[in-house]
């Protein structure tokens, strides 16, 4: 988990394909305020928009190129269905070069410091030789329709380095605040040689369960002085953590930082561990404080080395990959359901029924199911 000159030389590959572009333009999303970043007229134009082959779009995430990178993404996240099916067949055809990374999912209350500690915690790891991906999923209001898309800005100087890549996404409103596609958007960041992928969660809802269910290790921060370090967290949330890092942990707080990883660490001894075999713990961390990051990510080492020798590393991943084969059976049934046209012809009426109370939910179901069948 240290030094990994290797991954250096493979970012070096692909850098020559970002000249003329400014570093922050070419690290997060084209066209989502990525133009107009700052800089030179000639920084600020937009990614030249030549329709890509599927060959190119290969070519270009392989070479490390970010520019082809932000443009595999958006194909993977979008609803056309020519995309989807050109989405596809690129993943299928990068799989063999993907799951070389160590993906961490990072939670937390709102305030907690995640952005800023993911900030510090890139860069310290891109110093160390290793290329480090953020996907961080913004919360899409459920009003509007539109998201925050800021963490591209609240990371500026891991924005701009050469071996860091950002991807803020609106979550469209999916289970927990969770980018549909976040799965397919972490195999194209692998396929491109970041060997360590961050998901950020929103910390809101069932995002942590959803993040939990794609990640090998998972990290849960935390703030002191918010009243009951316990009443403050969510049970659910604490047995899914391989890790709780108690954040801001500098200055004169951390006295306050210390006691409650003390207190939480008395809880978290009571609690089935998430993953099998291994202990977790409390911590204290700061983003400003380089010997605490250097602990933390050494856990996450530990766990990585552990886990491997016991094979349950590699058992998560296979069981994750089946688990989401699943989840996409059943959201692709489902859609398949409310596009029959029988369906659709039938639906309001039997809506309207449910909602008067002069239908039984369970017989409007069987109802829409036996015309779906039929």
């Amino acid at each position: 988990m240290g030094s990994n000159p290797s991954m250096a030389k493979r970012k070096t590959a692909g850098s020559d394909a970002e000249a003329g572009h400014s570093a922050s333009a070419c690290r997060v999303v084209p066209g989502a305020a990525a133009d107009g970043a700052g800089g030179s007229p000639a920084a600020r134009r937009p990614v030249s928009r030549r329709r890509l082959t599927l060959d190119d779009y290969i070519d270009g995430v392989v070479s490390g190129d970010v520019a082809v990178l932000s443009r595999a993404i958006t194909l993977v996240e979008s609803n056309r269905q020519d995309h989807e099916s050109q989405a596809q067949e690129l993943l299928a055809r990068l799989l063999s070069r993907c799951g070389r990374s160590v993906r961490v999912g990072i939670t937390g209350v709102p305030g907690a410091g995640k952005s800023t500690l993911i900030e510090s915690l890139g860069l310290l790891l891109c110093e160390r030789g290793h290329r480090v991906a953020v996907l961080a999923v913004d919360p899409t209001s459920s009003v509007t329709g539109g998201s925050i898309l800021g963490d591209k800005t609240r990371m500026e100087k891991l924005v701009r380095n050469p071996s860091a890549y950002i991807r803020p996404t609106p979550s469209g409103g999916s289970l927990g605040g969770v980018a549909r596609k976040t799965r397919e958007t972490m195999l194209l960041c692998e396929a491109a040689g970041y060997d360590v992928i961050l998901v950020e969660t929103v910390g809101v809802g069932q995002s942590e369960t959803v993040v939990r269910s794609m990640v090998d290790f998972f990290l849960l921060v935390q703030i002191a002085g918010a009243g009951d370090e316990l009443q403050g967290m969510k049970k659910g949330v604490v047995e899914l953590a391989d890790l709780v890092a108690v954040n801001k942990a500098d200055g004169d707080n951390l006295t306050r930082a210390r006691i409650a990883a003390a207190e939480l660490n008395r809880a978290l001894s009571l609690l089935q561990p998430a993953t099998q075999g291994w202990s977790t713990v409390c911590i204290t961390c700061s983003a400003f404080d380089r010997e605490s990051l250097a602990e933390l990510w050494n856990v996450i080492g530990h766990f990585v080395e552990e886990t491997r020798a016991s094979g349950g590393f590699e058992r998560r991943r296979r069981r994750q990959s089946v688990d989401w084969m699943r989840a996409m059976i059943a959201e692709e049934l489902q859609n398949r359901f409310f596009r029959d046209e029988a369906v659709r012809g039938l639906l309001p009426g039997i809506e309207r029924e449910v909602a008067d109370q002069r239908l039984p939910v369970t017989i409007a179901v069987r109802k829409l199911l036996e015309c779906h069948d039929a």
